[in-house]
């Protein structure tokens, strides 16, 4: 290598590095800043406001829960008896206030189950609410009352956004911020209605306390256990906005360095020392040579029996594993298999019982090599008919 070319390689290697600099300053100074905090209770939300806690924990306890993310006319479609519907802080605009609580009223009277975590109570069929009494900065710890399922959660951390303000013998307060009532549930037809003044409790942050998320269950299930399926609704939230995991990246100057990098590959270069040589290639045996070559082994050793016992062996393996047969009845012999399918599967499995007597007598006599391959070549097709009677029980219990 001449001393010209090595100036040349170190003068395109400061080039290459300055822009490389350049790029990670303009990144630096030019990228957006981090998006503020995401104030929406969705589920796809991680930050304090968000709902995700809720959504995994619900998870974690085995019960069954869902997005949402269809316009509630089509609620319809769900078994409302055993679905409860979870509206936190819905973004609704007002002359869809009536036609939203047309809907849910329709599915409560079904047997369904509502709960509004803040938002306008005049979503919920008869609800009304208003500003609070008390301008209160943080959380309001709450005061239950009554006897009533959601006033056993205990003294809750709420935030007081509003307070319900419907008046009549069917709304029962359950927790009251001051005088502010602020958990409310009521009948509606045969399902029940739930409301709450903010979305809180079911917070990231509100659902460490042991009374928020006794309130969530409670709320979410009622009286009736945990066999209802809940569906957290994300299509009411702005502009029916989904989770993008590319959210708050700087894609353009993300986009700008990959170009950046593609073109410094394609003008690098370098210089290949010594001969070139040919890549060096295993010769491999067909595997038509390798069976052959195994079938004159077989031949030369006289091993039938090796050949047969394989194939048994095969065919009692997978009726252990797949057919269900017990190891102790394939020990006390063909006889005993036979009468486990019969029992199992049904249908007459004599011939597999006849093959597998002639295998095991195999290992006292020779067999000639016809004979052999006649023999292997029936117990795999009894394997075969094993396999075709298990798939009609599979379905059958896959519908079950």
């Amino acid at each position: 290598m001449s001393a010209g070319d090595v100036r040349s390689d170190r003068k395109l290697l400061l080039i290459m590095g300055s822009i490389t600099v350049l790029l990670v300053i303009g990144v630096c100074v030019l990228a957006p800043a981090a998006a503020k905090e995401d104030t929406r209770p969705t589920t796809y939300n991680v930050d304090s406001a968000g709902a995700k806690a809720a959504f995994l924990t619900l998870q974690g306890l085995g019960r069954d829960v869902q997005r949402w993310d269809r316009p509630t006319n089509e609620i319809d479609s769900v078994d409302a008896a055993r679905t409860t519907l979870v509206l936190a802080e819905p973004m609704v605009d007002a002359h869809q206030t009536k036609v939203i609580a047309g809907e849910l009223k329709t599915f409560l009277e079904r047997g369904g189950r509502v709960l509004v975590a803040g938002g306008d109570g005049a979503l919920l069929p008869g609800g009304e609410t208003g500003a609070p009494s008390l301008f209160r900065k943080g959380l309001c710890e709450t005061t239950p009352e009554g006897p009533g399922l959601l006033a056993a959660a205990g003294q809750l951390e709420l935030s007081e956004r509003a307070q319900w303000t419907a008046e009549g013998p069917q709304f029962r307060v359950e927790q009251r911020c001051g005088k502010d009532a602020v958990v409310v549930r009521y009948p509606v037809g045969n399902g029940e209605a739930v409301w709450w003044s903010s979305a809180t409790p079911l917070s990231n942050s509100g659902l460490k306390t042991d009374a928020n998320l006794k309130l969530l269950l409670a709320s979410l299930y009622g009286d009736g256990g945990d066999g209802r399926t809940v569906l957290f609704d994300e299509y009411l939230h702005a502009e029916h906005e989904t989770y993008s995991p590319t959210k708050g990246l700087p894609l353009v100057w993300l986009l700008v360095q990959v170009v950046v990098v593609f073109v410094l590959l394609v003008l690098s270069f370098s210089r290949r020392k010594g001969p070139l040589r040919l890549p060096v290639v295993l010769p491999r045996s067909s595997p038509l040579e390798f069976a052959e070559s195994m079938g004159d082994l077989y031949a030369k050793a006289g091993a039938t029996g090796a050949a047969t016992a394989a194939a048994e062996r095969r065919l009692l393996r997978m009726l252990q594993r797949e057919a269900g047969v017990a190891r102790a009845t394939i020990d006390q012999g063909p006889q005993a298999v036979g009468e486990a399918l019969e029992a199992r599967l049904g249908g007459d499995w004599s011939r597999l019982v006849k093959h597998l007597s002639e295998a095991a007598a195999v290992a006292q006599t020779e067999l000639a090599p016809r004979s052999a391959l006649a023999l292997v070549r029936a117990l795999a097709e009894d394997e075969a008919e094993v396999r075709a009677a298990l798939k009609p029980r599979a379905v059958e219990l896959a519908g079950v």
